[in-house]
């Protein structure tokens, strides 16, 4: 007698398994090369590719599971970045409440930003979000704490809890760490939660959403909060991490950083954006000794894995995988 053939609903839900098997796999080994990282590469480069890579994994949240695709979340990072500086430098909060104050901020300004975009959708929530966020950044260039073109310098890192001190490079880095892999597994449950289903459901078909009776926006406006204040978080460890925030935080360059990180590891994919922002960090810094111009190559860079690589890099990894199985 003939096997039948798998059922489409379960070839989807065996894929699914595949692919979920396949990131926790890749989360283990990632966790184990942050263990060890600081041991075999530069510090402060692997927790600024940390810092990065939470960001655009905030920025995926929005773009890959909800399909509202920001030109503004420079906005929400840079804007930690300086409320951390200045609470640290100014006001002399420790470092755990100054990153909650950052990270509330941005919060806050999502509520603002996200109110007023999410009305629109396509290309007008982009232009929404860049136009906000622009807005931002002028009023940035002309406050008075902000320290203007300066930005605010020599950030102390102080002590966290008031007995682990910061200013020693391997305390600082597992600090960064921990607040990763927090982030990371924060975002990684939220995509797997009832929510995060409904997100998919949106991005998928947003009108089969309303007629199901949900109320497509406050979930639209509850995902770009979320994105907004780990977007913030990690805005506030790096303000630390450099002791420096400065308008290149909140630029639109910044912005677009964060775009083309998730685009090059693959939108949709946890693993994406950390990937991603591994790619352009390690370019960045190795091009930076270089005559070659940085953003032409990796706008070179970009425009290839565009036409080879629709999925991104993991992404095209995850459609290998699940071809070689069958």
């Amino acid at each position: 007698m003939a096997t039948k053939a798998a059922s489409p609903n379960v070839a989807n839900v065996t894929a699914g398994h595949r692919t979920s098997s396949r990131t926790i796999a890749l989360m283990i080994i990632g966790l184990a090369l942050i263990l060890v990282a600081p041991f075999l590469i530069y510090p402060v480069f692997v927790m600024k590719v940390l810092c990065f890579a939470l960001f655009a994994a905030a920025f995926n949240l929005l773009l890959g599971y909800v399909g509202l695709l920001s030109f503004g979340h420079a906005a929400f990072f840079g804007g930690a970045a300086y409320i951390t500086a200045h609470a640290i430098k100014q006001w002399g909060y420790p470092p755990e409440l100054a990153i909650l104050l950052g990270t509330g901020f941005a919060a806050v300004m999502g509520v603002v930003f996200g109110y007023v975009a999410i009305k629109r959708q396509g290309i007008y929530f982009a232009m929404i979000t860049m136009a906000l966020a622009q807005m931002f950044y002028f009023f940035c260039l002309q406050a008075p704490f902000t320290g203007g073109e300066d930005g605010i310098q020599g950030v102390p890192r102080g002590k966290l809890f008031g007995f682990i001190d910061l200013s020693n490079s391997l305390n600082m880095y597992y600090f960064v760490a921990a607040v990763f892999i927090i982030g990371f597994l924060f975002i990684w449950r939220v995509v797997h939660s009832p929510f995060g289903s409904i997100l998919k459901a949106i991005r998928e078909n947003e009108q089969r959403a309303v007629s199901l009776g949900y109320r497509v926006n406050r979930y639209k406006l509850g995902a770009f909060v979320i994105s907004a204040a780990l977007a913030g978080l990690a805005g506030s460890v790096k303000a630390i991490v450099f002791q420096l925030a400065s308008l290149t935080d909140v630029g639109f360059q910044m912005s677009g950083e964060v775009v083309l990180m998730t685009l090059l590891g693959g939108i949709g994919t946890l693993m994406g954006p950390v990937v991603g922002a591994v790619l352009v960090v390690s370019l960045e810094n190795y091009l930076a000794t270089s005559s070659l111009p940085v953003p032409v190559v990796i706008g070179s860079i970009f425009v290839i894995c565009v036409l080879l690589f629709r999925r991104g890099i993991v992404g095209e990894f995850n459609a290998w995988m699940d071809r070689k199985r069958g």
